[in-house]
């Protein structure tokens, strides 16, 4: 049972409840439920109870359009670019999206030879702003700087992501377009999951439609 008063169910307690040995876990009626949370439980065979009696569907809050089943992996292709210390990572990246079904481009660099970061962040942006790739990914030591690169380019919204909560709520909420590792803060098997469900999320729309319409404004404001 989460405490009295709790406000967020993370994946954490879930996994709380399966080492206890539960098989349900009950939470406060108001209480929300982070995406990764449901999957786990759903995973797990455990149920997600509030007191009221509702039991929480799986993978709440996870959005698929319509749409999106119409359009086959391979027709989605994905900008990869990295420096030196990203190198290792893009390359194993590189093949996961491809066991996925998807398309890629790499855009470098192509050793660990040192190199500058925003060189290869700007190639990455440039190819999703332009339309030559579905979505980008850049790679750096800490993800940062990438960032911050790729966020200059109009048109890009890009999302520096440690972990898969933070990867689904920059789709979902942010509609990124653009996602940028820390090859030094996250462990390579951990990325592969963010790149996996940071691809395969959707855009909520609905509320969030107009807040990121709010940040296209902005952008627009400083573009006369």
């Amino acid at each position: 049972m989460t405490p009295k008063g709790r406000g967020l169910v993370t994946e954490r307690d879930v996994r709380g409840a399966l080492a206890e040995g539960k098989r349900a876990l009950e939470i406060d009626d108001g209480a929300l439920v982070t995406p990764l949370a449901a999957e786990f439980a759903s995973a797990s065979g455990i149920e997600i109870i509030r007191r009221s009696g509702t039991r929480i569907p799986e993978q709440a809050g996870t959005v698929t359009p319509p749409e999106a089943k119409s359009i086959p992996a391979e027709g989605r292709k994905i900008a990869f670019g990295s420096d030196h210390g990203g190198f290792q990572l893009k390359q194993m990246l590189l093949k996961h999206a491809e066991s996925l079904g998807y398309s890629v481009m790499d855009l470098g660099t192509s050793s660990e030879e040192p190199c500058d970061y925003p060189d290869f962040a700007y190639a990455v942006a440039r190819a999703v702003a332009s339309g030559e790739a579905w979505r980008g990914v850049a790679i750096d030591g800490a993800g940062i700087g990438s960032c911050i690169v790729a966020n200059k380019v109009p048109g890009i919204r890009a999302a520096c992501c440690h972990n898969e909560f933070v990867a689904r709520n920059s789709r979902e909420h942010n509609d990124s377009n653009v996602l940028t590792l820390g090859s030094r803060v996250t462990g390579s098997e951990v990325c592969k999951e963010i790149l996996r469900i940071w691809i395969e999320s959707w855009f909520a729309g609905g509320r969030h439609k107009g807040r990121v319409e709010k940040i296209i404004d902005i952008e627009r404001r400083y573009l006369k």
